[in-house]
Formats: C-alpha cells, structure tokens, sequence
C-alpha cells in the first residue's frame, strides 16, 4: 500500500506521514465556536477532517481524534478585541449562555451527523478544561507572560520563529503587526503588536455569565489557551496532525503554536514537532460570491438551508470532495446540482449492480488489486479525492462481478464517506421546505398522466403537467436518470 504523504503548512512541503507513535494517529481538530449555527463554508474545515480521520483508519492506524468545542473565549475580533461571542449572542438573545453553548453545540452536531462525518474520539469542551488552562498559563507565565490591567499576556518576543506559520518569518511579523499596531491598538501596553491575551480579567463593575477565579483576577481564557490546553491533555506534545481553517493559520495557529513551545521549552520551528504537532494542515475557504456565508447576513448559507430547498446534505459532501481539500472550492447552485446528480448516478449504479448479476471478468483478482492500488494511490497524495471519486466510479461500471464490486466500493467509500450502500433514490428526493403537494398526490397526477400519454391523450397529459408545474413540481420527461420529477 502506498505511504501516505500530506502538506504540511508549516513546511510547506508534502511530507510522508510517520507517527509519533507507532501504529497511531493523534489528530487534534479547530472545531466551532458555539455562538451561531455553522455555515457551510466552517463544515468544509470537518469534511476535510472526516477525510483525513478515514484514510488514517484505513491505512492502519488506530486513530485517536479530538474536535474542541469553543464555548467561551472566542472574542468578536481575532486579535484581542471585541466582545466574547458566546456572551455577545447570550445578551443578544436574552438567554443563558449555558442554554446558548447547548442549542448551536446540538445544531452543529446534527450536521455532522446528516454529513455523514464519524465522531471523533474526543469532544473536547473548553469549560470543562478551565483548571487545567490556569494551570497551564502559571506554567509559562514567568518567562514568557506579562500582567496587564485587562489581563496575562504573551510575549511572542519569547519564542523563536513567531509568526513561520503564517508564512513570515519572526521579524517579518513584527515589523508588519508594528505597523498595523500604529493604525489600531486595542489593548493599551501591550509590549508587542501581536502579544495575546491568555487570560482576561473581567473589567471593574461588569460581570460575566462565564467567568473563574484565578491568580491574575477573575475572568476567562483567551480562545488560544484552550487548543494548546486540550491538545496537550488528550494526545500529548508532540502529537501528529492538527488541522483547521485556512484562517487559522495567520492568527489562532501562530499563537497556539508559541504557547506550546513555551510549555515544552522548546526551540525554533526548523524542528516542525516543537510546534507541538508534527503537521499542521489547513482547508481553503469555500467561496460564495453573494455573500450569504456571513453569519452577519441574517440567513446565511447553513446546511439546514440546503435540505430546506431539497438537496440533500451528502450532495454538500460531494461538492466538497469534487476539489482538492487545499483548493478553494466555489459554491453556486449550479454547482451543488451537479453534484447531487453525480450522486444519484452513483447511487443507481450500486442498485443495478445489487439488481443485476454482472459477468465477471477472467482475471477479476487483478483487476481489483489494480483498482485498489491506484484509489490507494490517489488517496495517498495528500488525500486527492477528486481523483478517487473518478475510480470509485469506474468501480461501479466495471464487469467484476456483483460482489467484488459492492466490496470495491465498501472499500473506497469507507474513506470518501458517501454513504453508497445505503443510500436509495427515494433518500435523495429531498422535499423541499416550502413545497405545498405531497409525494402521494405527485406520484398518483403521474400515473394519471402516464395512463393519458398510453391512450395519446395528450391534453390531458399536458393539462396534468401544467396542474403539477404550477404547484412547483418539474416533469422531467426524457430524464437520462429516470428521476421523473423534482420540487423546485
């Protein structure tokens, strides 16, 4: 089988994956902040997990994977300023923060789950973690913290090779956070531009929904504490891979990475484990051109919205794997259509292999080891997807046999997570939200009207069509998939 080698953002190099551990794979995910329900655009970032979580485990190794789940800390501006976004959204909505973390944490949960995406190991909450975060944060604070009235602080003069992740080097990233810190300087002192806070007290006078004792006043962690804190509990410095957004990389990475060498004491990021993870690897950003991914936009493009108008959430999952995890990925309608009906043409593939023995070939041992070793190949270069969904679908129209196919694709869809054995046409005929007409009313106007196209009643045939067209439902004569209908 063949090694499998990922890019890894903080070389920018692919590199072969070796484990810290033998026979392990530690993996620590950036998952959400719990103040909104996600878009689209923030599901690609656990698609692409999903993705690298399935090949590790079919690959070999036992896979040991933690998603965070940010419900305190996370301030509205990245860098150290604005409100925390839960206690923002809390006020807002005159609820309980508590209720908030609940609600969006449950929301986002389902979409993993109508994304077909496996639990990781761990679902690591923040506040769960509190102890452990002070206790980090005491650990580091005299060589590499300072005090402020608003809270601790690091010094990111105190590590070497600030900022290489983001792709500048250390003096590089001072020089350009100097700059932008003459334009703008949310916190009053800081020593440098881009020091962050660790810990913030809550002000005079105020009080939070969410804040803790601690030896620099009451308040609550900074967002960068929590990562390094529960990556470091639950898979050890170093571990193997974390990933995230590609937004992550300038900022949230960058500081996560200069605590983690504070806390192990070590040097440059030359050596990419000091950074506490020996890969660090970012999806790009799906792009949408109207700009309804902006949750400040009212209805945004959340998963919810797509099966409101009729897809289905795994036609999301194909559009993501149609395009290489580190390309952007555009997304229009159009787009999403295609992509459901790529699935539905695979879906009816597996029915007619399940419905129809086919002949096997001569030789059909190679013919699977060959099939097998290049969607091994394609998975392998830096989980190029789009190149293994082309086999996978060269599988299905394959003369193997029927059950060396079903166990072909068993094979290949246990890494791209389509669901192919299970899925039925009728699954994937999504009734969209605002539809009136109910499936039994469209499938007893279309026997009707194929009993008028049997007697060449053709007004009838056409007065049946247009009675359906005006309730939103498309006749699609001549469909080469045999669909026969949608809810538009």
């Amino acid at each position: 089988m063949t090694d499998l080698k990922l890019f890894n953002s903080l070389t920018r190099q692919i590199e072969p994956f070796v484990p810290v551990h033998a026979g392990e794979a530690r993996v620590y995910s950036c998952g959400p902040t719990v103040y909104n329900y996600p878009h689209i655009g923030n599901m690609r970032a656990y698609v692409f997990a999903d993705i690298l979580g399935r090949t590790l485990s079919w690959k070999g190794y036992k896979l040991n994977h933690v998603i965070n789940i940010t419900d305190v800390g996370h301030l509205t501006d990245d860098g150290d300023a604005g409100e925390d976004k839960m206690e923002k959204m809390a006020a807002e909505k005159a609820q309980s923060i508590w209720d908030i973390a609940k609600h969006y944490t449950e929301a986002y949960w389902a979409d993993v789950k109508a994304l077909n995406i496996r639990q990781p190991a761990h679902w690591s909450v923040a506040t769960d973690y509190i102890d452990d975060m002070i206790a980090f944060a005491e650990s580091i604070a005299e060589k590499h913290c300072y005090e402020l009235d608003s809270g601790l602080y690091f010094d990111v003069s105190t590590v070497e090779d600030y900022g290489r992740l983001a792709g500048r080097h250390e003096q590089d990233q001072l020089a350009e956070d100097a700059e932008a810190h003459m334009r703008i300087d949310p916190v009053k002192d800081k020593r440098n531009p881009a020091d962050f806070a660790i810990w913030r007290k809550t002000p005079p006078g105020e009080t939070r929904q969410m804040e803790w004792d601690s030896p620099w006043g009451k308040g609550a962690p900074g967002w960068h504490l929590e990562c390094s804190v529960m990556g470091g509990k639950l898979l050890g410095f170093p571990f193997d891979i974390h990933t995230g957004g590609i937004d992550h990389r300038e900022i949230h990475h960058p500081n996560e990475i200069a605590q983690n060498q504070a806390f192990c004491s070590c040097g440059g990021l030359s050596e990419a484990t000091n950074s506490g993870a020996k890969i660090w690897m970012h999806n790009n950003f799906l792009v949408e051109r109207s700009g309804k991914m902006s949750k400040s936009s009212g209805e945004f493009l959340r998963l919810q919205l797509l099966i409101d108008k009729g897809y289905h959430p795994l036609a999301y999952r194909m559009m993501c794997l149609q395009a290489h995890y580190r390309s952007e990925l555009e997304f229009s309608w159009e787009g999403l259509d295609a992509a459901l009906v790529r699935l539905k043409r695979m879906v009816m593939a597996v029915e007619r292999v399940n419905t129809k023995a086919l002949p096997a070939q001569l030789d059909v041992a190679a013919a699977v080891e060959s099939r097998l070793m290049r969607f091994g190949e394609a998975v392998a270069d830096d989980l190029n997807t789009s190149v293994a969904l082309t086999l996978l679908e060269g599988t299905l129209d394959a003369q193997i046999g029927h059950a060396t196919v079903l166990e072909m694709v068993r094979e290949m869809d246990s890494v791209l997570g389509l669901n192919l054995l299970n899925l039925t046409r009728a699954d994937l005929r999504i009734r969209p939200k605002a539809a009136t007409i109910t499936e039994a009313e469209i499938d007893d106007a279309l026997d009707r009207r194929k009993e008028a196209r049997a007697t060449k009643d053709f007004a009838t045939s056409d007065a049946i069509r247009d009675e359906l067209a005006a309730r939103g439902v498309e006749v699609m004569d001549g469909d080469p998939l045999g669909w026969e209908w949608k809810l538009g």
